[in-house]
Parts: C-alpha cells; structure tokens; sequence
C-alpha cells in the first residue's frame, strides 16, 4: 500500500516564453515582481479578446457543438414561447458575461442580448463608477505616531471577464486590498508628511492599488484620503496634531511652501499670518486655542444658553430635530433633544414624543468640546467619537447652532 512513492507534481519551466495572458500590457507581465504569485493558466487570453480554449479535446468539442446545436434548434423551434427568457436588455452600462457549458465566452451587450436555456450561465457586470469608505483606523508612522487614518475610494470595472473570473467577491477584496495598501504606504511616512501631503499620499496610494487590482479587471480612478485625530505624538515631539491652514479654492493639489505662496497672493485677505513654520502645532485633545471662548461647563448649562438663541429665523434656517444620546464617565446615559423643526424650536431633557431626524451618540467631554470649537462636528465623525444615526448632511447643519453660540459668547 505503502511501496509507491510520490512523484513530484510537474513544474512550469521558467525559461520557457510567457505571454501577456490577462494583462494589457506585455512588456509589463515580463517584469516576475509586478504580479508574483498570481496565476491564472485557467483563464483565455481575454485581454487580446482571444477566447481559444486550448485546453479543449477534439471530442469535447465536437460534443459541445452537438449541445449547443441541438439547444439552438429547440429555442427556435419555441421561439414565441422561449422569447421571454431567451432574450436580454443589456443597457450602455452593463455587460453580461456568459459560461456556456462552463467555459468563458467574449461580454455581451449592450442591447438585446441572446441567452441559449440550459447550457448558459450568464452574470451582469457594472461598469459605472462606484465609490467606498475605509473606516479610519489607527495606523503607526515613521516617527512613532499613531494617526487615525480613513480614506475614500471611487473604482471601475474596466474588464468584465477579468472581474467575474479572477476573484469571488470582487467587493470584499478590492475593500481588504484598500486598507492594507493603505496602512503599509503610510506606515513608511511621518505625521508631518501625511497630513502636508494629503493629495500628493492619495495619488500614490491609488496606483499601489492599482497595481494589486489589474488582474481582477479592476481600476481605481481616485483616492482621497480623511485625516482624524492624532492619537499618540511622534516620538521626541512635544506638539501634537498638525492643522493644515485654511484652504483657497484651486489650491487642493498643492502642498507644501509653494500652497503657502499661492495663498498668500490669492487668499482674500491679501497675507498670511506670521507662524514660525507655517504650520501650526495643536493638541485637538489637550490645548486650547486662544480663539477658543468659555463656555459651560456641563450639558445642562449648555442647554440653558441654548434655550436663550431659540427663534424662529434659527428654525427656518435648520428646520431639523435633534437628540442626543450623551454618556458620562461614570457610566451613566441620559438623553436630550433639540427641536428646531418647528415654533421657535426647544430644548430639554429626555426623549421626543416623536422620531428625531437625527440621533446623536457621544461623551459629554466631546459635547462640550464641540460646542466650545475645539471639536469640529465632521472631525467628530471621521474619527469615531461622534456616531450618527440619521442623515449626515442634516446632522452637519448642527455648525449653525454652533456658530450662533460662539457670536452670541463673544459679545
């Protein structure tokens, strides 16, 4: 039972010549690091539109023309009845791709696209632009940081084949590819660096993951990515957060000394204001900027001053009904609302009579700070300390509420 050996399995010969198989670009596969580990021998040189299956006999391919002969005659033969399901509206968008007795056929579509019953297994693909989020998550810089990192991602389908054929769920793994490009390219960066170059770190972050993604017929067109707190400092630095300055419409793409030059011709006000290193070390958790003005001390004095800005004008701006659900240090929950849907609008403790338009989850430290502007409300979000159940957009309008404090604290 035991007196047979194994035999090795046979190997692929390295010298042999290989060609370009999915990719579009052929001088390109050539290259053994761009794609190591992949293999894809059971898929057709789809990228030429080459669908030979080599590997097919003689006899299996005299049976499956007999197959699809002898169905082809049948759905005819029915056709008025056979028509119903037979026939396919594939719109501009789309393509439907189709295994006919379980091997790949060239995309169909768009249009009226002809199905055979029985022995076609067909899929639509979308090629419309798709967009995701990766949640922030804590990510360790060169320095010795911990920065609270998200990003979003819009993508495309470019291959439709290559996108059913080459991965299960193409979804789950464009998403798992994402966050670890994400956390191994900013890894290698300092704190100073992301948060400077935001746009220059998205650009390249996007063709590391383009590169990981050509093989699943898979394209990502932009990369943005959404700073939230600084966790830990770097090491050896006594500073804590960096804060961008204010940005001037057209100068996103630029970063650095010359973003500092463009604002200062461009920016309304005509200068800039002096900072040692144009850049201005704050700590969101810790200090307070000067700008910053006393305001309560605890959630109840908040809605008191609040009650006091109550009108109908901050009503029809907002138009909106709010509640939050604040937990304290010591474990205990209560609940507020903010009526600015109607009347002059109110305050107080405890739970609407009615569905809120939106709900608020947060400490009262976070509370507090927000209402101060230490804390700015979509900061809130992206970092995890603010949760939202509701519309996003109408939880934003919150900032006028804000605003109106501020102005009223500062006279």
């Amino acid at each position: 039972m035991f007196s047979k050996s194994y035999e090795l399995l046979p190997q692929r010969d390295s010298a042999a010549p290989r060609t370009p198989g999915l990719f579009v670009a052929g001088d390109s596969f050539t290259q053994r690091s761009s794609h190591r580990g992949l293999s894809f021998d059971y898929i057709p040189n789809v990228s030429e539109n080459d669908f030979t299956d080599t590997s097919q006999g003689w006899m299996s391919w005299i049976c499956n023309l007999v197959v699809i002969f002898l169905v082809s005659i049948c759905t005819f033969v029915t056709f008025p009845i056979t028509g119903w399901f037979v026939l396919k509206t594939v719109p501009n968008y789309q393509r439907i791709v189709v295994f006919r007795l379980g091997r790949i056929c060239p995309p169909k579509g768009p249009g009226i696209v002809l199905v055979l019953p029985l022995i076609d297994q067909w899929q639509r693909v979308d090629l419309r632009t798709r967009a995701f989020n990766i949640p922030p998550c804590q990510v360790t810089t060169q320095d010795g940081g911990l920065l609270s990192v998200g990003a979003d991602i819009q993508f495309r389908i470019w291959n439709p084949v290559m996108s059913v054929v080459s991965v299960q769920d193409l979804n789950a793994s464009t998403r798992m590819t994402a966050q670890k490009a994400l956390t191994y390219s900013l890894a290698k960066k300092t704190v100073r660096e992301i948060q400077t170059e935001r746009v220059k770190l998205g650009e390249y972050l996007g063709m590391d993951i383009n590169e990981m993604t050509q093989p699943w017929g898979l394209e990502v067109d932009r990369v943005e990515l959404t700073l939230g707190s600084l966790v830990k400092a770097p090491e050896g630095s006594s500073s804590g957060s960096l804060i961008m300055p204010p940005s001037v419409p057209g100068l996103e793409g630029l970063t650095g000394t010359i973003q500092q030059l463009a604002m200062h011709f461009l920016s309304p006000s005509g200068s800039l204001q002096p900072q040692q290193d144009s850049i201005t070390f704050t700590d969101e958790h810790h200090s307070v900027s000067q700008a910053v003005l006393p305001t309560p001390s605890s959630v109840e004095e908040l809605l008191s001053e609040v009650k006091l800005l109550l009108s109908e004008t901050l009503v029809c701006s907002v138009g909106a009904c709010f509640q939050f659900d604040i937990s304290y240090g010591d474990g205990q929950q209560h609940s507020y609302y903010v009526d600015l849907s109607q009347g002059s609008g109110a305050v107080g403790a405890g739970s609407l009579c009615r569905e809120p338009d939106v709900t608020l989850s947060m400490s009262d430290t976070d509370l507090l700070a927000m209402f101060r502007g230490e804390l700015q409300p979509f900061a809130a979000y992206t970092s995890g300390r603010l949760k939202i159940h509701g519309d996003i957009k109408t939880a934003m309008k919150l900032e006028e509420l804000i605003k109106l404090l501020k102005k009223q604290s500062s006279q």
